[in-house]
């Protein structure tokens, strides 16, 4: 992680064609070069000869711009585009598997149904909750989940893409 007081974090969205090894070139050209990745997530497309990988990395304003001129140099790359948060559609989703005993796990589904969070499994001592949202609102639901023993968790990583609507307005201006 980044210490330094002027880091910064960056989200990057990707268009590359969809060919063995592309994610890892990706990978390995970021963090070859020393940038922090905070996620990484990649999945298809509506085109299935392309894929989209979505890119947080942290550090310094230098750096950041770097990313974004290397990544425009890999011969897969089709676009490279800096997102704002403010600008795009953003979403997560994870898997949390709680420990909790039957006299504890009401408390656990309210928390779950708060937060629109879906029950994936149930045994007599545990359940795995599938969350589906905003970055910021899986933590809020983990940090909600602090109480009670998280056995595993998984996280797929920021997916994006921009909001239609930001671009459609502001090509009419």
């Amino acid at each position: 992680m980044v210490n330094n007081m002027d880091s910064m974090k960056k989200m990057i969205s990707l268009l590359v064609r969809n060919r063995p090894g592309v994610l890892s070139h990706v990978a390995s050209l970021v963090t070859r070069r020393g940038y922090n990745v905070e996620s990484i997530a990649a999945g298809p497309t509506e085109n299935e000869a392309m894929t989209r990988i979505t890119l947080v990395v942290s550090g310094d304003e230098r750096e950041l711009e770097q990313v974004t001129k290397q990544l425009r140099k890999l011969i897969d790359c089709i676009q490279v585009r800096d997102l704002k948060y403010s600008e795009a559609v953003t979403g997560e989703v994870a898997l949390v598997t709680v420990v909790v005993e039957p006299e504890k796990r009401i408390e656990v589904m309210s928390l779950a149904n708060t937060f629109g969070a879906k029950i994936a499994d149930l045994d007599e001592k545990s359940l795995t909750l599938q969350i589906v949202g905003s970055a910021h609102m899986v933590d809020m639901v983990i940090t909600g989940l602090a109480p009670y023993r998280i056995k595993a968790m998984a996280r797929t990583g920021l997916v994006a893409l921009p909001m239609d609507s930001r671009e459609n307005k502001e090509a009419l201006l």
